[in-house]
């Protein structure tokens, strides 16, 4: 199983996300091609309510301790609650009819 792959399953088994997007950066960094070592985590779950960022940090090292300890060189988190993503994520305006509503 890929890395990538890896930190997928455990994140989702044992975080149960809302959303989850594990990228693989290492290709941005001076290692062979093919490389899995340098990786962004973008995760909003409801584990995460009432907790610290700290907190929700250590929960994610904790599931990926294998990874970490072995492959992984570097691990980038963005971690939200659900109440905090959507905060966090910007809204698109709501649609004001287009040209359906223009006058000729």
């Amino acid at each position: 199983m890929s890395v990538q792959k890896s930190i997928e399953t455990k994140l989702t088994e044992g975080l149960k996300p809302r959303h989850l997007e594990v990228i693989n950066e290492s290709d941005r960094h001076n290692v062979p091609p093919g490389s899995e070592s340098h990786f962004k985590v973008v995760l909003v779950s409801d584990a995460f309510d009432g907790i610290s960022l700290l907190s929700q940090h250590r929960m994610v090292y904790a599931l990926l301790d294998e990874e970490l300890e072995n492959t992984v060189h570097a691990l980038a988190l963005h971690t939200y609650s659900p109440s905090s993503w959507s905060a966090a994520s910007p809204q698109s305006p709501q649609c004001l009819g287009g040209k359906a509503g223009q006058q000729r």
